[in-house]
C-alpha cells in the first residue's frame, strides 16, 4: 500500500509539472481541440449521411449507431489522456538515447514512461463521448437496470487497458529497432472500426478487431451488452481477459526490450 500511495503520489507531481507545461502553448492546446472536434463532426455527419437514407444499419438503429461511436471514445480517451507518453517511446526517445534518464532514475521504468505526459487534450474525447452517449439514452429502447449500468462502467477502465496494452508492446519494439512509430501507429489506427458495431465489416476484419487487435472488445461488445444484455459473460468477461493478458504481453516486452536497450552512440 505504501507503495502504491508513493505512486500515486509521484503521478500527480507528474501531472502537475506537465499542466505548467502545456499551459505556456494554450494555442497548441485549442488548436489540438479544434482539429479534434472537427474531426468527430466529420464522422457524426458521415453517420447522419447514412441513415438518412436506410432505417437500420445491419440492425443498428442510428441512436444505437451514436451509443457505440461514443462509447468507443471514453476508454480510447482514459487512455489517452493517461498514458500517451509511449507514443514518444516509439518516436524518439530510444532512438535518441534519451532513454537512459528513466534507468538512472529510482522508479519503475514504464510507470515513469507512462506518467510523465498528461495530455489535456483528450478531455476532449471524454466530453464528446459522454455528451453522445447522453444524447442517444433517450432514444433507446432499453430497460435499464443496476447492474448493466454498473457493469458498463466498470469494463471502462479494461476497455482503457487494452489501448494501453497494445501501445505498450508496440512501443517497445523500439528497444531492439530503435524507432517503432509506425507499428505503433499501423496497430492503434485499427481502433477506427471498433467506433462502429462490427457486424457491418466482413468475417476477417472481425475476427482480426476482436481476436488479433481486440478493440471490438473496448465499445462494440461493452455495447451489446449494455444495449441489448446479450453475453453477459463474453462480452463484460472478454474484455477483462484481454486487458490481462495484453497488459502482462506489454509488461513482459518491455522488461525484455531494456535489456537489449543500447543508449546513443552504441
Amino acid at each position: 500500500m505504501r507503495k502504491i500511495g508513493r505512486m500515486l503520489k509521484m503521478h500527480r507531481i507528474f501531472v502537475a509539472q506537465e499542466l505548467k507545461r502545456m499551459m505556456e502553448y494554450k494555442g497548441d492546446f485549442i488548436i489540438g481541440i479544434v482539429g479534434f472536434l472537427l474531426c468527430q463532426v466529420s464522422n457524426l455527419l458521415l453517420i447522419w449521411v447514412i441513415f438518412s437514407q436506410i432505417p437500420t444499419l445491419m440492425g443498428w438503429s442510428a441512436a444505437e449507431v451514436v451509443f457505440v461511436y461514443g462509447f468507443s471514445l471514453i476508454p480510447k480517451g482514459l487512455d489517452h489522456l493517461l498514458f500517451d507518453n509511449l507514443w514518444a517511446i516509439g518516436h524518439y526517445i530510444v532512438r535518441k538515447g534519451e532513454f537512459d534518464k528513466y534507468l538512472t532514475r529510482p522508479v519503475n521504468t514504464l510507470f515513469h514512461v507512462m506518467v510523465e505526459k498528461f495530455q489535456i487534450e483528450a478531455f476532449g474525447e471524454l466530453i464528446v463521448g459522454v455528451a453522445l452517449i447522453s444524447a442517444t439514452v433517450p432514444q433507446l429502447n432499453v430497460e435499464w437496470s443496476f447492474w448493466r449500468v454498473a457493469l458498463g462502467l466498470l469494463i471502462i477502465p479494461f476497455a482503457a487497458l487494452i489501448y494501453t496494452g497494445i501501445k505498450t508492446t508496440t512501443a517497445s519494439v523500439a528497444f531492439w529497432s530503435k524507432r517503432s512509430g509506425n507499428i505503433i501507429y499501423m496497430f492503434y489506427m485499427v481502433n477506427d472500426f471498433a467506433k462502429y458495431p462490427i457486424t457491418i465489416y466482413n468475417r476477417v476484419v472481425r475476427d482480426i478487431i476482436t481476436y488479433f487487435i481486440p478493440f471490438a472488445l473496448t465499445a462494440y461488445y461493452p455495447a451489446v451488452f449494455i444495449l441489448r444484455g446479450e453475453n453477459p459473460i463474453f462480452c463484460i468477461g472478454a474484455p477483462v481477459l484481454a486487458a490481462a493478458v495484453l497488459m502482462s504481453l506489454g509488461v513482459i516486452v518491455w522488461h525484455r526490450g531494456i535489456r537489449a536497450y543500447e543508449s546513443a552512440g552504441s
